[in-house]
């Protein structure tokens, strides 16, 4: 399959569970509780339902590592990695900052992202050696040398263990601007040149793959706290930067 046609796939990927997920949205939902105690809905799952089907129907040799159903096809070269609602917290709280992630993984590194809004009908694309999009149009990161001058951004601070909070909380002290909130909308926000630095640890495959592309299609760049790109043994830490001139101050802060 040619990168055309993958980003193409990921795009009808997205507008399926963006129709499964908007009926639900600001309906009183059921919320359970999972194993690791994040929330799940009937949208998420009908979302990734939607997606999984597509990808068994048209991909059928291609794995699927999704958040809510596991891994289908493992040992597969391409594997699709699903998040049909990052941000549950935001969905079930009626906010519309929340997306539907796709990504397409080969041999272990993210090579395509989508992040998909289907509320206010915001999509970003990303595809490797390919400019990043969104709403079709190319974007790009903006420039931002100086840590003082920087608007950082974080899910939240209750996501950091012990350590790794005083060093994310004195790396933000330094910089310019600090919002909480976003999940993966955050990461859109820097490939468009809004934010200029998203930091984040203990994450899972699924929170990742698909920002990567994004992220360093538009001219920023991600990797984990140590540097390093991200991919799928990538140890959940992050650093997404519009402008990657701010990486070794930003990695030396957080590894102590």
């Amino acid at each position: 399959m040619s990168r055309t046609d993958d980003l193409a796939f990921a795009h009808r990927l997205a507008d399926a569970a963006g129709e499964a997920i908007r009926p639900w949205f600001r309906a009183r939902v059921e919320v359970e509780t999972k194993g690791d105690a994040s929330p799940v809905t009937v949208a998420d799952r009908a979302a990734e339902t939607a997606m999984r089907a597509l990808i068994e129907a048209e991909r059928p040799t291609d794995g699927i590592v999704g958040e809510e159903f596991g891994v289908s096809n493992p040992g597969a070269s391409r594997v699709w990695v699903l998040d049909p609602i990052d941000g549950t917290r935001s969905f079930i709280a009626g906010r519309p900052i929340f997306g539907t992630l796709v990504a397409l993984l080969e041999e272990g590194r993210p090579v395509l992202g989508i992040i998909d809004q289907p509320i206010g009908r915001d999509r970003w694309a990303g595809a490797e050696g390919e400019a990043t999009t969104l709403n079709g149009a190319a974007i790009t990161t903006r420039r931002c040398p100086v840590l003082s001058k920087a608007l950082i951004a974080s899910t939240g601070p209750q996501y950091f263990h012990t350590p790794e909070r005083a060093r994310f909380e004195a790396l933000a002290a330094a910089a310019g601007q600090l919002v909480y909130g976003g999940d993966c909308y955050n990461y859109g926000l820097v490939a468009a040149g809004h934010i200029d630095i998203v930091v984040e640890a203990n994450l899972k495959l699924h929170d990742f793959a698909a920002l990567a592309p994004i992220v360093i299609g538009a001219g920023g760049s991600m990797t984990d706290w140590e540097g390093c790109p991200l991919t799928g043994d990538s140890n959940g830490s992050v650093i997404a930067l519009g402008d990657a001139s701010l990486l070794p101050e930003v990695s030396r802060r957080l590894i102590g």
